[in-house]
């Protein structure tokens, strides 16, 4: 059984009530909400695969401490049709923390992409999820399925938009790509946020400039990596907080398996780039998160 503390359980009964109050209400009350909020100094991971096999045997263990470390909502993005039954299954075991999305990787596509694409659209029509993800394109490894992947990302876009969800990118070797297919099917109210980001200031402004977020994970913790110098020419609200985990966990575990209870790192590191405190920049991701996946 998850533990949570006497303060996080009264915080929980103040979240909970706050919640239900504003619970319907038009958008310039929700603000209202948003702000109310700021106050429990939440954290919010955008993005771990938690329910992997990884984590099988000790993924309670996994939680509880993310939730020890005040990361209280964790987002799933989903990787193909082999995984959404163990991000179901996670989500529903640890209900109001971990949150699903659906989608399909762009190294998930190949011959069956169509098959997958049924898949997709078959759960979204099942179950509630809160975003597109992750999608995208990656050509790091191979770009046998290059336009494949172009149309499968064009595809979950247009998803987005008759689900009207947020989506969660994945760039690789892709950056320009996905940019354009971006742009070419922009629509109202298209947001999400951009995955592991590791471009240029002049590609984090523009992706910004089309409603998006970018996500800052362990790399930014990473000696030499350029990321804190993009990062810092951005404004706090412009970003979001996330592992990826099990991949890419930051400086010090760097190199072992990766865990949500680690975003206290990025969050450690991103709150000194922008010269604030910690406190305050919790706040900062936690509305911008809630935001974009309306949790």
């Amino acid at each position: 059984m998850l533990k949570i503390t006497s303060a996080q359980f009264y915080q929980k009964i103040i979240y909970n009530y706050i919640t239900f109050s504003f619970k319907g209400y038009k958008a310039s009350n929700r603000k209202t909400f948003l702000h109310l909020t700021k106050y429990f100094n939440m954290l919010i991971d955008t993005h771990s695969h938690i329910y992997s096999e990884e984590f099988i045997g000790e993924r309670e263990e996994v939680v509880q401490r993310s939730i020890d470390n005040g990361i209280e909502k964790i987002v799933l993005p989903n990787i193909d049709s082999s995984t959404i039954k163990m991000m179901l299954e996670t989500s529903k075991q640890f209900e109001n923390i971990c949150f699903p999305m659906i989608g399909l990787h762009p190294t998930s596509v190949k011959e069956d992409f169509e098959e997958e694409l049924e898949v997709v659209e078959y759960w979204l029509n099942k179950e509630k999820f809160y975003g597109i993800g992750e999608v995208g394109i990656d050509l790091y490894w191979d770009d046998t399925f290059r336009k494949e992947q172009e149309l499968v990302f064009t595809r979950q876009l247009k998803l987005a938009q008759k689900y009207n969800l947020p989506l969660s990118i994945h760039i690789r070797e892709s950056f320009d790509i996905v940019y354009e297919l971006v742009k070419k099917n922009r629509f109202d109210g298209m947001k999400g946020i951009f995955h592991c980001f590791t471009g240029n200031t002049a590609q984090a402004k523009s992706v910004i400039d089309l409603g998006f977020k970018i996500g800052v994970g362990g790399i930014v913790t990473f000696k030499n990596s350029g990321i804190d110098k993009m990062v810092a020419q951005l404004k706090p609200d412009d970003i979001v907080l996330e592992t990826d985990a099990p991949y890419l966990a930051p400086t010090p575990f760097r190199g072992k398996r990766n865990e949500s209870s680690y975003l206290v790192y990025v969050l450690s590191k991103v709150s000194a780039i922008f010269g604030i405190s910690e406190n305050e920049m919790a706040d900062l991701t936690t509305k911008t998160a809630c935001t974009v996946f309306d949790i």
